[in-house]
């Protein structure tokens, strides 16, 4: 027996990842259906062979029983989503609207997938760069309680989906080649360039860190359950198409060796050493 899966955003550049990722492990998909703005009706996207119509996405678009993958934007999510879960369906959240709600999970199957259970319709998927570090610090911190964390990121232009990509395209051929060009996703130049600003707008706070960098602290928290870890994060986003980096320094309460860290990373979920 398959589900009925719907995937909200389907057009943009994580919605089509996430259906290209359900064929690619040919999950049980009995019937899925594609759901995006109103710009984007009638569109058809590819999945298993058949071209599949995108549907208007409304605050009555999914149903009960069905499992919904959610990356429509924040704004988006945060008035669709609701009345989603209400009407009976399993939203799988991946934009910020939810993440630090106290009532909804923030999840990484390989962190804490236990947490997944006690959702009330809505589960929240965390921040890109918070994913792939907390995969790395969990088993460091089952081990030996992480207390303090360093981290900075290298952060691609697909986080800021396909607009973002072909700006740092566009941008840089026109660079190559003599020629201006003018920027419509990001605050700075991007293309030869690093800029603190991810998102692009709103990206600083009255402590002077960026929204992005306390995304990583408070969800890092929140997921590890333990609020005595102390986090500073230093964000950047670089002219590199797709796929995140990050460095991470960080400190014990437990010394641990170079062996006995690499032993425990080596027998970690979704960490290759």
């Amino acid at each position: 027996m398959g589900f009925n899966v719907c995937v909200a955003g389907a057009t943009g550049n994580v919605g089509r990842t996430m259906i290209s990722i359900l064929e690619e492990r040919n999950f049980p998909v009995d019937r899925i259906r594609l759901l995006a703005s109103a710009r984007s009706k009638g569109k058809r996207l590819s999945f298993r062979g058949a071209e599949i119509e995108v549907e208007e996405l409304t605050p009555e678009s999914c149903e009960k029983g069905e499992i919904v993958l959610s990356s429509p934007g924040g704004s988006v999510s945060k008035w669709y989503a609701p009345s989603a879960a209400k009407a009976g369906a399993l939203v799988i959240d991946n934009t910020s609207a939810f993440r630090m709600f106290d009532n909804v999970p923030l999840v990484v199957p390989e962190v804490n997938p236990e947490e997944a259970f006690k959702h009330e319709g809505i589960i929240a998927n965390p921040n890109c760069s918070t994913i792939q570090m907390v995969v790395v610090l969990k088993p460091l911190h089952d081990a030996a309680r992480v207390k303090r964390v360093v981290v900075s990121t290298y952060q691609a232009v697909s986080g800021a989906g396909i607009a973002a990509i072909t700006e740092l395209r566009e941008q840089t051929r026109a660079l190559i080649e003599g020629k201006s060009y003018e920027r419509t996703v990001f605050p700075h130049q991007i293309a030869f360039n690093c800029i603190p600003q991810i998102p692009q707008k709103n990206a600083f706070g009255a402590n002077f860190y960026s929204d992005e960098e306390m995304k990583m602290v408070n969800e890092t928290k929140k997921i590890m359950k333990d609020q005595t870890i102390r986090v500073s994060a230093t964000t950047v986003r670089v002219p590199v198409f797709t796929g995140h980096s990050e460095s991470v320094n960080v400190e014990t309460a437990r010394k641990l060796t170079r062996d006995e860290a690499i032993a425990i990373l080596r027998k970690a979920p979704g960490v290759e050493v």
